[in-house]
Formats: structure tokens, C-alpha cells, sequence
């Protein structure tokens, strides 16, 4: 299974972009505030998880920097509890073909189900618990046109990028 992508948690996620893209060449970021969700739980109870992310291209991989909104209980605040002034690398994507069967495997392997979400637009997403054997999350998603679209949309707009612009809204 290939890594897809690197997220981490920030507290600005604009800020986050603009200082990794001068530090490393990564982007342009496309920013997507208060990500729409029709369900998401966690650790088994229904909860509301607003969250906003900016993504961009970095070499081979997408980078993801996330903000949370809000104290609720999610997988990011697991890995940083809110009021502990903690941040970094929260979770590393993968794509996979049957997601059900991914988590049961990833389940049987140690790694429990943290939080289990559906977007607005039909995308499910998982965050595996793999703390204590890496310090962080698993992500996974299954492969789907919509995500292979989106991957290869901010990967694209890497090629041949001038540096100008690094932080832009989703077009939708």
C-alpha cells in the first residue's frame, strides 16, 4: 500500500501552507474551510467534526494541513488534545479498494477504528489508531473517481508552478 498523502495538525492552516511551500517548494494549496460532512463517529458515537484543510503537492505526495474547529472529541484530538498547545503530523492516507475490509484488517492488526466519516459528496474516509506502534493515524480511503480526480487536480497544478499564488479557495 502506497502512502498517498501526509497531514498534519495546525493551527492555522493558511499560515502552515504558506511557510511550508518557502521552506520546501510544496504547493499551491487549495484551502477547504468547514469540510461538509453527512455523518461522522467517533470511537462509536456520533459526533460533529468541523474541520477545515488546505492541501498541495509536495514532491511525490499530497500534504494535508488540517485545523479543527471546535473541542468536540475526534481522531486529531486523540493524538493532540485541545488546550495542549500540541501540533504535527497527525495522519499518513492510503487508498484502498474495499474500505470495510481495510479497517477490519487494519483492526485485526492492533490498529482500531478512531473515527469513521462521510463527506458531503459521498466520500468515506477512516482513521485508523496506529499510536502505538507509529504515533499517528492511518487514513483510509477508498479509491474512487471523485478522489483520483482530486489527487491528480493538485498534483497537476504542481507541474510547472511558478511559486506565485501559493494558498488558494477550492473550486468546487
Amino acid at each position: 500500500m502506497q502512502v498517498r498523502q501526509l497531514a498534519y495538525f495546525v493551527p492555522d492552516i493558511e499560515r502552515a501552507a504558506r511557510k511550508h511551500s518557502r521552506a520546501f517548494g510544496s504547493g499551491p494549496f487549495f484551502t477547504f474551510p468547514h469540510v461538509p460532512l453527512i455523518s461522522s463517529v467517533h470511537r462509536g458515537v456520533e459526533r460533529a467534526f468541523d474541520h477545515s484543510s488546505v492541501y498541495g503537492q509536495w514532491g511525490d505526495l499530497m500534504v494535508e494541513f488540517v485545523a479543527l474547529h471546535s473541542d468536540d472529541p475526534s481522531a486529531i484530538s486523540d493524538v493532540f488534545p485541545p488546550g495542549s498547545g500540541r501540533y504535527g503530523l497527525h495522519h499518513a492516507a492510503i487508498w484502498v479498494e474495499d474500505l470495510d475490509a481495510a479497517i477490519a484488517d487494519y483492526e485485526a492488526r492492533g490498529m482500531p477504528l478512531a473515527q469513521y466519516s462521510v463527506t458531503a459528496f459521498g466520500t468515506a474516509f477512516a482513521f485508523l489508531d496506529a499510536t502505538a506502534s507509529l504515533g499517528h493515524m492511518i487514513e483510509l480511503y477508498a479509491r474512487d473517481e471523485g478522489l483520483e480526480n482530486f489527487y491528480a487536480m493538485v498534483r497537476d497544478a504542481a507541474k510547472g508552478w511558478d511559486g506565485a499564488d501559493p494558498v488558494r479557495p477550492l473550486e468546487l
